[in-house]
This record gives C-alpha cells, sequence and structure tokens, in this order.
C-alpha cells in the first residue's frame, strides 16, 4: 500500500489513479473523507489527518511502502514562507517517527536554487527541510503546470485575448501536464532505489505563450491573442484578480525567474522525464469543462 497526500487534487489524484491502475492499494491521507468519497468507492482507504496534525500523519504514514508528499500551494504567501515552513516542521516530524522505506515529494523546476525563486522557494525549502531524513528520496521537480491556463479560459471565449506575464511571447517555456506529474509519482514509488533523486518532470515539448493562445484558438474557435502585460503592471492586475495587496512580490519574482533563464531544467545531477500529454489537450479539456 502506498499513502497519497493531495489526493483530492490534480496530481495527488493522478498518482493514485495511476497506482490503482497498475493493480497497488492505496491510501488517501485527506482533510475531509466525505468529499473524497468517490475514491472509497474505487477502493482507496481514506485517512483522515490534517496538515498541522502530527500524531494523525504519523500514523497515515505508518505501514506502507512508500508516500507521495506535498504542500499545500500558497500563491500569496506571508514575507519568510511562515506557513510553507510550519507545515513542512509538522511533516518532518510525523516522517521522522514513521519512516516509510521512500517518500515521493512534489517540488518544483528551479527547486536547487537558494534565492530568485518567489513561490518556488516553497519547492527549495522542502527539499532542503525533507531531505535529511533516513529513507530514499525522490524531489520531483515539475515543470510549469499547464493547468495554469484555466483561469485563461473566459478571456479567451469572450474577448479572444489573453494576458501573458511570460515575455517573450514568442519563447518557449518548460510546460507539463498535471496528469503525466502524477504518472511519473506513481512511477517512481513502485521503483526501488536508495539516496536522493532529483527528476526533472516536463512536457513532450516546450511552448510558447504564442502556442498557448494558438490551442486556446482552435478550442474555444475563434482567433485569440497573446498580449504581453508589462512588469509594471503586474501587481495591479493580480490584485484586481483576487490577490491580496502586499503580497504579489514573490509571485513576481518567480515569473522573472522563468522569464530570465534563472529558472530552468538541465541542471547537473539530475534525470529528466518527458510525458505524453500535449498542450492542446489540455487546453481542449480546460475549455470543455470550463
Amino acid at each position: 500500500m502506498y499513502a497519497v497526500m493531495g489526493i483530492t487534487g490534480k496530481v495527488g489524484g493522478a498518482v493514485a489513479r495511476t497506482l490503482l491502475a497498475k493493480g497497488e492499494k492505496v491510501r488517501g491521507i485527506v482533510r475531509d473523507p466525505e468529499k473524497a468519497a468517490d475514491w472509497r468507492k474505487q477502493g482507496v482507504e481514506l485517512f483522515k489527518a490534517d496538515y498541522d496534525d502530527v500524531d494523525a500523519l504519523t500514523a497515515a504514514f505508518t505501514g506502507v511502502a512508500g508516500v507521495f508528499v506535498m504542500v499545500p500551494p500558497n500563491f500569496a504567501p506571508a514575507p519568510g514562507f511562515a506557513e510553507t515552513k510550519a507545515t513542512l516542521k509538522v511533516l518532518h516530524e510525523a516522517l521522522s517517527r514513521a519512516l516509510p522505506a521512500k517518500a515521493v515529494y512534489l517540488s518544483s523546476i528551479g527547486a536547487e536554487q537558494d534565492s530568485g525563486l518567489g513561490l518556488i522557494t516553497s519547492s527549495h525549502l522542502l527539499e532542503e527541510t525533507l531531505g535529511d531524513l533516513p529513507f530514499s528520496h525522490a524531489f520531483l521537480r515539475a515543470a510549469w503546470f499547464i493547468e495554469n491556463s484555466a483561469g485563461d479560459v473566459a478571456s479567451a471565449r469572450n474577448e479572444g485575448k489573453i494576458w501573458f506575464q511570460l515575455h517573450p511571447l514568442d519563447r518557449k517555456f518548460p510546460l507539463v501536464a498535471t496528469v503525466d506529474i502524477g504518472k511519473v509519482g506513481a512511477e517512481t514509488l513502485t521503483q526501488s532505489w536508495t539516496g536522493i533523486r532529483h527528476i526533472e518532470v516536463a512536457g513532450p515539448e516546450g511552448y510558447s505563450p504564442l502556442d498557448i493562445a494558438d490551442a486556446f484558438a482552435d478550442a474555444v474557435g475563434r482567433p485569440v491573442e497573446a498580449i504581453a502585460v508589462p512588469r509594471a503592471e503586474w501587481e495591479t492586475l493580480w490584485v484586481s484578480q483576487g490577490m491580496p495587496e502586499g503580497r504579489t512580490a514573490p509571485r513576481a519574482e518567480m515569473v522573472d525567474g522563468f522569464n530570465s533563464g534563472w529558472i530552468h531544467f538541465g541542471v547537473s545531477g539530475t534525470e529528466h522525464v518527458e510525458g505524453g500529454t500535449t498542450l492542446r489537450e489540455v487546453i481542449t479539456q480546460l475549455v470543455t469543462r470550463g
């Protein structure tokens, strides 16, 4: 049996589905079992544990062949990433008590850097905090999620426009579908190894903002224009979309890191895996559901 955190989300859900398809037993670690009732119908053992509950997480991580670990995303963290650090402290304690044979973690492209990461700092902290535990580790350094484009469905469909902070518009960036991250996570969990692995998880190719706009155009059935948002206007745009004022700097620093090439793939000592799900497949799904 494998314990999976985040099973009600996209990546954790993909990990669980892949494990079940391989005939493996799955323990889903959830905050609210009622919201995960469909997983129970599929044979998943649901285990209630909050991210701040050391005892519950320890029990959830105990008696399994391996665990898939992820920290809840926080797109507007407090200064110093206090929330992430608190969660990692609890996870470290629970894992040190349970001592599973191995753990696979959702990390991020760029997590090897110790500065200039913005929101990806949470993944750097994860690798730095949990990598000292005495069992086998695999950190999945995932590319930019294609599903981040979900918020562009309405503007593409209604206005024929998408506003991008990734610049320049014709530059190809590393993107990946969450289903492919989950597949790699499940495959890694069922492997045997010792020590620490860092695995870059990419899509079948790189994609530019222009490629994303073209994929949306095909999906919505109308021309879609890609518009580059000037750096000075990012904060105003994000606040208008619901981000708290004064909390946009980490997001800006992350995007700056992608645009400058500071956040990149091809890091020495890492494995590299490419998924098979294309940009157009994901965008079509987003439009159909949205």
